[in-house]
């Protein structure tokens, strides 16, 4: 017997809200590694990213620097984001990217 899996019930309707494309700046205080910080970003949240730059330095196997990622997220998942990011104490800015198209 085949059973529905109630995760791709959950995936299917958030696929249907509006997204916005945002470019966030992520200030590293060696709170958390920076791969943590992306797999964590990329598989609990679900929150596919591009890594627009990074100066990311190590020190003592801590993290510290500033990370800019590309996201096209719904507002629900970006504030699940924000409070992760809140709970960690690593600071953040947003900006909504706007791409200009010419006809």
């Amino acid at each position: 017997m085949i059973t529905p899996n109630p995760n791709f019930q959950v995936l299917n309707s958030k696929m249907n809200l509006p997204k916005k494309e945002l470019i966030l700046e992520i200030e590293l205080n060696g709170k958390m590694k920076f791969e943590h910080l992306m797999n964590t970003i990329y598989n609990q949240f679900g929150i596919c990213h591009r890594v627009l730059s990074a100066n990311v330095e190590y020190v003592n196997g801590r993290s510290f620097g500033s990370v800019q990622l590309y996201i096209n997220v719904s507002s629900a998942d970006f504030e699940e984001l924000e409070i992760y990011l809140n709970k960690n104490k690593l600071l953040s800015t947003t900006v909504e990217y706007v791409c200009r198209k010419y006809l």
